[in-house]
């Protein structure tokens, strides 16, 4: 009787633990099924621990491993890499589609522009008090409007100028060729001598200094030279003031310039990748690059050097690398993307592929900084960066402007004077019909 009572108590806890595993496996098979699309250009990485280069193997990497842990969502990580040129077709192009970029790495002078389509989620929930002291205040500023976060700062680079030590010797500068892991700065008469030195003492279909006015890929650097003059570039408003003494002394300088020889030759048609093959060929004495790039070239011929100022000094610009989060109507997809940067910010290994540039990590700086290139001279020249955006949106528009009067000016069918009033009415439109048309997120966007 009592073997009989066991059979039957054991009978039925059998039962009762086949249909709890059972539950188990249907509540698993029901869990429903995201795929995240990661997009981003051609970016690059450091981590001297593996070698990796590539930000798209770096985010393909992290998706694997996220996806094997995650629990509340079956989830597939796709990342998609787009060309520079191609960024309005892969981002604003995809809106409302099943191409949409549910994640965006990029850096913050492209993705300032987002927020204000209103698809940007802000960030502020999954932001804990140790990773907001983690970051310097400056980069949350920067990530932020109306007081919200709206892009996690991931590390940041600098542009500067740089230069051929081999042509400089060549045409007797070499007083001028400063100590490795150094950032010049030359007065302006000394950026004079030098120009005016390269050019009449460079071989023929060599050129003392970039310049470039096809298109709006690298027009920030322009915008930089256009500052040589003692010009503030923005007024107090944060829009356009070229049109004043110090503007078009600076544009006049341009033509000036191109006038005497020291850009190449038709480079209202040329674009920046061209500067970059004549630099690469040794038929370009100045160029430009920042951290990222700088390290992959020879360091025994590259000096490196601020854009000109009037007091001697000299500019660079900094932007940050970070990431976003688009809301595409599915809530669930939101949390999903939430908790993928939670998990790719607290792993330290895929954080350290930020020494490439500064990491924005305080505590990742720190463990990897034998590691970041001339960290000490790029911290010491933040003094010497000047905001290239002043925060607008509608950046894109600004781009698809303002080269094109620079490209009138070179080709010389407009004076100093009337690009510096285009340069201010057709920029300032843009930035215009940018805050007219912002929209912050919400979710009942």
């Amino acid at each position: 009787m009592k073997n009989w009572r066991r059979i039957v108590v054991g009978g039925i806890l059998l039962v009762m633990l086949m249909g709890i595993l059972t539950g188990c496996k249907t509540q698993e098979a029901e869990k429903r099924q995201i795929t995240l699309k990661v997009k981003l250009p051609p970016l690059t990485v450091a981590n001297a621990d593996t070698g990796i280069t590539d930000s798209y193997e770096v985010l393909n990497m992290a998706g694997e491993a996220f996806a094997a842990q995650y629990k509340d969502y079956d989830v597939t990580v796709e990342v998609v890499k787009f060309g520079y040129t191609e960024e309005d077709e892969y981002i604003t192009g995809c809106f409302d589609t099943d191409d949409a970029a549910d994640i965006l790495l990029e850096g913050y002078f492209n993705m300032a522009g987002y927020i204000h389509t209103g698809r940007v989620v802000p960030l502020d929930d999954m932001i804990t008090e140790e990773m907001r002291a983690d970051v310097d205040d400056a980069l949350w500023k920067m990530s932020q409007v109306d007081g919200k976060t709206y892009m996690l700062p991931y590390y940041s680079l600098q542009n500067t100028l740089i230069y051929n030590k081999d042509l400089f010797r060549q045409c007797g500068l070499a007083e001028y060729i400063g100590v490795d892991g150094v950032i010049q700065s030359w007065t302006p008469e000394e950026w004079e001598h030098i120009l005016s030195t390269l050019a009449a003492n460079l071989p023929d279909m060599t050129y003392p200094m970039l310049m470039y006015a096809k298109n709006d890929q690298g027009d920030t650097h322009i915008m930089t030279l256009l500052r040589s003059k003692g010009s503030h570039f923005f007024d107090e408003n944060g829009r356009f003031n070229l049109n004043t003494e110090e503007g078009i002394a600076a544009l006049q300088w341009i033509v000036d310039s191109y006038k005497k020889g020291y850009f190449p030759a038709g480079c209202e048609n040329m674009e920046i990748v061209d500067c970059s093959d004549l630099f690469i060929n040794n038929q370009l004495a100045i160029y430009m690059a920042n951290s990222a790039t700088l390290p992959s070239m020879d360091r025994n011929s590259t000096g490196t050097a601020n854009f000109p100022s009037p007091d001697g000094k000299g500019y660079n610009t900094s932007f940050v690398t970070g990431f976003e989060i688009f809301d595409n109507g599915d809530t669930e997809k939101v949390q999903a993307a939430k908790d993928f940067l939670r998990y790719f910010m607290s792993d330290e290994e895929l954080m350290n592929y930020a020494q490439v540039g500064i990491p924005a990590s305080n505590a990742t700086a720190q463990r990897v900084s034998k590691h970041i290139f001339m960290q000490e001279a790029y911290t010491a020249n933040t003094a010497n960066t000047v905001d290239f955006t002043a925060n607008n949106p509608n950046w894109r528009g600004v781009h698809d402007v303002f080269y094109t009067h620079i490209h009138k000016l070179l080709a010389g069918t407009i004076t100093p004077e009337e690009a510096a009033e285009a340069l201010d009415a057709d920029c300032n439109a843009a930035i215009e019909t940018g805050w007219k048309n912002s929209k912050l997120h919400s979710p009942d966007n």
